[in-house]
């Protein structure tokens, strides 16, 4: 990995870079290559032997599958590199190219729905993420099974679609915790809890948590019981937050900011109540 695998993305490609561009070592030498520097965080070299490849390939007609491969990684370092608009547009071409060659069941069409939504919800397409996500998340769950990164993947856009989308509702926002803390269980039982994934899953929990709350807190009508579990959700996600991210961390200041309006709201809500309760047991009700 990093820049041991770059370096050996080099040596195997100077190895092939002499035979001819139809030679199949000289092809997978190039993605190899891109590997490597891919790795070394190198995205503007890994973009020209991505581009390199793909017109080499279209030159002498490789196959539908192979094409679409190279443009799925070709897809990748476009959004790497912010190109979010090509990323997107690839993407989509990917997902359907490959539902074409090998069904809703093909593993590379699960993959390639995976990319696309990411995109979607990064270009706020939230509607059509959420609809295309409704349809693989199943299929993915039957097909790979509950514990399969891309299952889990899926399901994690589709939190990210309901937290970040302005129309969700609260019921939908309580979905997204709900199965944010599912996918973390398994990533944690199945990946570990120090993977990068099962870290990401976490920190999106914390903020998914936090939305929640605010959501309670910040509404005219809520009720007592509302600013109540406001405050009890903040405090949780507030010790967990300090515990995994540390004090200083932004998020962890963005879950304290929350708290304490919480606290004030709920702290307003029992002084009104308190008064109408004196208000109410007052004679004449001054």
């Amino acid at each position: 990995h990093g820049v041991v695998k770059c370096a050996l993305g080099w040596a195997c490609w100077k190895t092939y870079v002499g035979r001819p561009e139809t030679d199949k070592f000289r092809q997978s030498a190039m993605q190899v290559l891109g590997a490597g520097l891919s790795e070394a965080g190198r995205h503007e070299d890994v973009l020209a032997v991505d581009e390199a490849r793909f017109e080499m390939l279209r030159r002498h007609g490789e196959s539908g599958q192979v094409m679409l491969s190279v443009m799925g990684n070709l897809a990748s370092t476009y959004g790497t590199l912010g190109r979010d608009e090509e990323a997107l547009q690839m993407n989509r071409d990917v997902h359907s190219g490959w539902l074409r060659l090998g069904g809703e069941d093909n593993d590379n069409t699960l993959r390639a729905a995976v990319n696309y939504t990411s995109n979607l919800v990064t270009q706020e397409g939230f509607d059509e993420a959420k609809a295309l996500l409704g349809k693989t998340i199943p299929v993915a769950r039957r097909v790979l099974g509950e514990g399969h990164m891309l299952t889990l993947t899926m399901r994690f856009n589709y939190t990210k679609v309901l937290c970040r989308d302005a129309n969700s509702t609260l019921d939908d926002r309580r979905e997204a915790v709900t199965t944010l803390e599912e996918i973390e269980r398994i990533a944690r039982r199945v990946f570990g809890g120090a993977h990068p994934f099962t870290a990401d899953i976490e920190r999106d929990l914390l903020g998914a948590r936090t939305i929640v709350a605010r959501n309670l807190y910040i509404n005219p009508a809520a009720t007592l019981d509302d600013l109540r579990e406001a405050v009890t959700t903040l405090e949780e996600a507030e010790r967990t937050a300090r515990r995994k991210l540390g004090g200083a961390h932004p998020t962890t200041g963005v879950i304290e900011e929350s708290l304490r309006d919480a606290r004030v709201a709920l702290g307003f809500r029992c002084e009104e109540e308190l008064c109408e309760m004196v208000a109410a047991m007052t004679p004449g009700g001054a």
